[in-house]
């Protein structure tokens, strides 16, 4: 077992606190360790006194310690009936009998390094299934950028073969943006899998989420929504239901806005996935735009009142979406991401409500995002 310098710190704390107790002339910690598949044997990891030589044999390498000795007392640290070390106590040799309250304090001191030791453990062991996650997720990282280069190419070889006025131009096109966005996605996961992905205290772990675009200086609403909307119209081809795009584009939809804003192509692209998973075959689907923000809506069954405030919770599913398979994290991210943007992602239970143009019946989720303040200039 790698014991921790935290448990090591700890366990010489709890036995320079027997200092002033008078009958006690020496107090040893061992630890239950296993090597090379031989039999565990008890090592010593703390003492006290301590000396400039803290090295002591194992409990069965010292010979003086299988002898019994009424001035020598073993308190088992076990979980169980898992032995996980031992504290020998020795008390001196003109001292009076054990103190009933000295026994009584070893006792409660044996419990406490027990503990400790069983969470040595529970820290090795989500050590060690850390690595091997870490392991399993760089190898499948490396091993998916393959296919993903092969379809780079052949989309990029359908290109060359394509006339410029081809109607499939666009549709390839699609095909090489979201390979380059699954790759940005790859990327993102390879970072989980680095030691360096440091987080502070207090911190709130950031979403390892790329923007939909490269690092760009004209980083529009309109440029993040463009791709989504033409994937958005293929799938609703495919599935032979209607879909309206935008029908206006407003002013606020070009304004050059922070590259950390990519992530609104992340919150479309879920509610998008959303309403074309749940809603009903051959119910419509479309995107609004707005003064107040960003609408995504379908013209299927209204979601459940009882759901309405669930649904953006981790794991929690409605009940329209029970028989669909799903994660439940969607619309729990995206309000995330919302709220970390300094805007807001809401359920409108009527489309119509926002805009008389748009279904009674159905869904609207509705994405507020901050305003972009002009640069000012000096006179």
């Amino acid at each position: 077992m790698q014991l921790s310098n935290r448990f090591l710190h700890l366990a010489q704390q709890q036995l320079s606190s027997f200092e002033a107790e008078a009958p006690l002339a020496q107090l040893v910690v061992y630890v239950a360790q296993t090597k090379d598949g031989q039999p565990p044997s008890l090592e010593a990891v703390s003492q006290w006194p301590s000396t400039k030589n803290n090295s002591l044999p194992p409990v069965e390498a010292d010979p003086e310690l299988r002898a019994p000795s009424p001035d020598r007392r073993w308190y088992p640290l076990q979980e169980g009936t898992i032995l996980l070390g031992v504290l020998r106590a020795e008390k001196l040799l003109t001292a009076p009998a054990w103190p009933a309250r000295l026994d009584r304090r070893l006792q409660a001191t044996a419990g406490a390094l027990t503990q400790c030791l069983s969470l040595e453990l529970d820290r090795n062991r989500l050590r060690k299934e850390l690595a091997e996650q870490r392991e399993q997720i760089s190898l499948m990282v490396h091993q998916l950028r393959n296919p993903l280069a092969a379809l780079r190419t052949y989309a990029q070889l359908l290109m060359k073969r394509l006339e410029p006025d081809s109607r499939n131009s666009t549709l390839v096109k699609g095909l090489l943006s979201e390979q380059a966005q699954l790759d940005r996605y790859i990327s993102s996961l390879d970072q989980i899998g680095q030691d360096n992905l440091y987080i502070q205290p207090g911190i709130k772990a950031p979403l390892l989420l790329p923007p939909l675009l490269p690092q760009a200086t004209d980083l529009s609403l309109r440029s993040l929504l463009k791709p989504l909307i033409e994937r958005a119209a293929a799938t609703a081809t495919l599935q032979g239901r209607p879909w309206h795009g935008p029908s206006q584009w407003p002013a606020w939809t070009d304004q050059q806005r922070p590259s950390g804003d990519g992530v609104v192509a992340e919150i479309i692209a879920n509610l998008l996935e959303n309403a074309f998973r749940y809603s009903p075959t051959g119910s419509a689907i479309g995107i609004h735009l707005q003064q107040s923000g960003i609408c995504v809506w379908d013209g299927g069954n209204p979601i459940a009142k009882e759901d309405r405030k669930r649904i953006f919770n981790r794991g929690i599913r409605g009940q329209n979406s029970a028989d669909c398979s799903g994660s439940g994290l969607g619309l729990a991210l995206g309000r995330q991401l919302a709220e970390q943007l300094g805007g807001s992602l809401e359920l409108i239970s009527s489309p119509a409500s926002l805009d008389p143009t748009l279904p009674n019946k159905g869904n609207a989720f509705l994405l507020k995002l901050p305003a972009i303040t002009p640069p000012t200039t000096e006179a």
